[in-house]
C-alpha cells in the first residue's frame, strides 16, 4: 500500500506539473515544473524524501528501459536523419561538455555556501 501512496504523491506533481504547463505561456516542459514543484514541497517541507523513496528509487533503477522507445523512433526515421548525422553528434557533444561544466560550477557554488563564502 505505501509503494501506491508514494507513486500516488509523485503523480500527483506530475499532474501538478502538467496543470502549470498548461496555464503559464512559457516553453518549459511539464515534467520540469513537476519536478521543481516537488523540490518546493521537500525545501517546505510539505514532503518528506521518506514518503517517496521507495518509489524513486524504483523508477531510477528501471530509467534505462525508459530510453528504448525514443531509440527504436530514432532507429525508424535514419534516413530522415543520416545525412545530418555529424551536426547532431557534435550538437549532442557540446550540449553534454556545457552541461557537465555548468553542473559542476553550479555544484562547487552550492557547496561553499551560495556566494563563495566557505
Amino acid at each position: 500500500m505505501k509503494y501506491i501512496k508514494q507513486a500516488g504523491i509523485i503523480l500527483g506533481f506530475s499532474l501538478a506539473g502538467e496543470l502549470c504547463h498548461a496555464l503559464i505561456p512559457l516553453p518549459v516542459p511539464a515534467s520540469i515544473y513537476g519536478m521543481v514543484l516537488l523540490f518546493l514541497a521537500f525545501a517546505c517541507k510539505l514532503v518528506k524524501v521518506e514518503q517517496v523513496k521507495q518509489t524513486g528509487a524504483f523508477l531510477v533503477s528501471i530509467l534505462p528501459l525508459l530510453f528504448v522507445v525514443p531509440t527504436v523512433g530514432i532507429m525508424a526515421c535514419w534516413d530522415m536523419i543520416r545525412g545530418d548525422i555529424l551536426k547532431i553528434a557534435l550538437v549532442i557533444a557540446v550540449t553534454t561538455v556545457l552541461t557537465f561544466g555548468v553542473s559542476g560550477l553550479l555544484t562547487k557554488l552550492f557547496r561553499k555556501g551560495g556566494g563563495g563564502h566557505g
